[in-house]
């Protein structure tokens, strides 16, 4: 069984910086694409960032990129999303979530089977 663990998340201020990881176990990891998505309360889920399984194409939400990274280590299993100068409307539950095997940077969620429990970022101004 494929388990997907997020973790990371806190209370920051605008502006500030956090690292989250998603540390995967139980099922393939290196040869999927994985993706970064988030909910905000009374908002539907969304896109923020993608990465092809070799980790050589990513894909970014308009509204993250140049402030997002999105990251693999297939040796360890793990993904991570750097996030910089961050701003009170990134506050949210991201989610990671594993994507198709041999699969690119895709930012549709219904191609992606297994996700976390999800880690609460919030952004004060």
């Amino acid at each position: 069984q494929v388990q997907l663990v997020e973790s990371g998340g806190g209370l920051v201020q605008a502006g500030g910086s956090l690292r989250l990881s998603c540390a995967a176990s139980g099922g393939t990891f290196s040869t999927c694409g994985m993706g970064w998505f988030r909910q905000a309360p009374g908002k539907e889920r969304e896109f923020v960032a993608a990465i092809s399984w070799s980790g050589g194409t990513t894909y970014y939400a308009m509204s993250v990129k140049g402030r997002f990274t999105i990251a693999r280590d297939n040796a360890k299993n793990t993904l991570y999303l750097q996030m910089n100068s961050l701003k009170p409307e990134d506050t949210a539950v991201y989610y990671c979530a594993r994507g198709p095997k041999w699969s690119g940077a895709d930012d549709s969620a219904e191609r992606y089977d297994y996700w976390g429990q999800g880690t609460q970022v919030t952004v004060s101004s």
